[in-house]
């Protein structure tokens, strides 16, 4: 079988998770250049990009073999399974919670085909996911990337941004154990990973549907205590979060990454308060000096929305002087995108998207820029990195604040190692450097 995922880390951790319950049920997994049995297709639904790539990969898969099982599920067939009905070549369609049981689902379709009663099988199941009070475990998950790995540790949003459709496609904030995660990650950690990204839906509410007084600086100081656990990085998070109490515990857990995702997406107050954002352009500023003055070497990245309905040039050339303010290391910039059952769709003002593209390419200017000085400013500098991949001459990794860093002259197997390389210079917004 193959699967393919879409989005957010979220989605790859359940992808993962997806694919070893097919692996204990002795199914093999292959590339996707390859043909398969059955088709897993994991969809991302953040914007109306995101569908039109699952809608393209659902008409390869059933291309590469007309008799083979497709199966869509994630959040894309979550919120538009309706739309998703209507395309012959998908054999089921399963919701965000029936994840869990996927395997389960396939086999009962196959038996079905077998005995050719596919007509009475239901081709969709897609519970609600609002009417979900806990969180759902997958069993014991491992996703790596190489050096690192991925660990959920919440599902759902309570938010309700005006343009944003992910919590009707996940539901209300649930939070997983912590006694479930710090056994998932000493699992890990005997397997020699050194890196944990801490991921979900909206992190920063985890543990606030708990009866317990617990929260998520709760648990990082939990897993900051697991012997063999390096460096423990954090997902995106929202500037409320942000206190000096919370910064102080933070900055007392010597395994925390120097590096946050901050979700701003405008710095212009009267655009904030249309996308349902929850703080001012002021609080924000005020995390930021809270993480700079307890954190050294604190690399900041942001979100950022261009062209949300009803944004001005004045209100954009407000955002555009607050990210020269704040010089984030990169911007993520994208432009707004209209989802049908989200507020924002029939926001008066919408902005062209000619508009858009001079907004988004201003921005992208400026986050290079900033990255580039960044960058520069290393050169000489001994950093440690946790070694990922080889790709030709050079090792490639991360410092512990996420920059991005080539390593030339050696041929020794460094992946997974920790080491020191001093920069020597700058090659494409990376950092190049040779092993101390």
């Amino acid at each position: 079988m193959q699967y393919i995922h879409y989005g957010c880390k979220t989605n790859q951790y359940e992808s993962n998770a997806m694919a070893q319950q097919f692996k204990k049920a002795g199914y093999e997994i292959v590339n996707f250049d390859e043909e398969a049995d059955v088709y897993i297709v994991n969809t991302c639904t953040v914007t109306n990009i995101s569908d039109r790539k699952s809608r393209q990969i659902l008409r390869r898969a059933k291309q590469m073999n007309k008799d083979g099982i497709l199966v869509v599920t994630g959040c894309y067939a979550q919120v538009a399974k309706e739309e998703l009905k209507q395309y012959e070549e998908i054999d089921l369609i399963l919701g965000n919670n029936e994840k869990k049981e996927i395997v389960d689902y396939i086999e009962r379709y196959k038996n079905e085909k077998q005995n050719d009663n596919n007509e009475d099988y239901q081709k969709d199941t897609v519970t609600d996911v609002m009417m979900q009070k806990e969180y759902l475990e997958f069993g014991s998950t491992v996703y790596t990337e190489k050096a690192r790995t991925v660990i959920k540790i919440q599902d759902g949003c309570d938010r309700f941004c005006t343009y944003c459709i992910i919590p009707y496609a996940r539901g209300r904030v649930r939070s997983r154990k912590i006694e479930n995660i710090e056994e998932e990650i000493k699992e890990i950690a005997k397997l020699g990973i050194k890196e944990v990204v801490l991921t979900g839906i909206h992190i920063a509410s985890y543990g606030k549907d708990f009866k317990e007084d617990l929260g998520l600086i709760d648990l990082l100081e939990r897993i900051n205590a697991i012997d063999g656990i390096e460096r423990i990085r954090l997902g995106s998070l929202e500037p409320k979060l942000i206190t000096e109490e919370f910064v102080i515990r933070l900055s007392k857990l010597e395994k925390i990454c120097n590096h946050f995702h901050l979700s701003l997406q405008s710095g212009c107050i009267d655009t904030l308060k249309r996308m349902n954002r929850r703080y001012t352009p002021d609080e924000f500023k005020e995390a930021v000096k809270l993480l700079r003055n307890y954190f050294s070497e604190v690399i900041l990245t942001a979100d950022v929305i261009v062209g949300f309905p009803g944004e001005t040039d004045e209100e954009f050339n407000q955002t555009y002087d607050f990210l020269k303010e704040i010089k984030f290391y990169k911007i993520h910039t994208f432009k707004y995108s209209q989802r049908a059952g989200t507020k924002a769709e029939n926001f008066p003002d919408q902005v062209s998207p000619e508009m858009k593209d001079i907004r988004s390419k201003k921005v992208i200017e400026l986050s290079n820029k900033i990255q580039q000085e960044y960058n520069k400013s290393y050169i000489g500098k001994i950093v440690d990195v946790l070694v990922e991949e080889r790709e030709g001459e050079y090792y490639k990794g991360h410092t512990k604040n996420y920059m991005y860093v080539a390593i030339k002259d050696t041929d020794k197997d460094l992946e997974g190692k920790i080491i020191k390389v001093k920069i020597n210079s700058t090659e494409n917004g990376l950092l190049v450097g040779f092993k101390e």
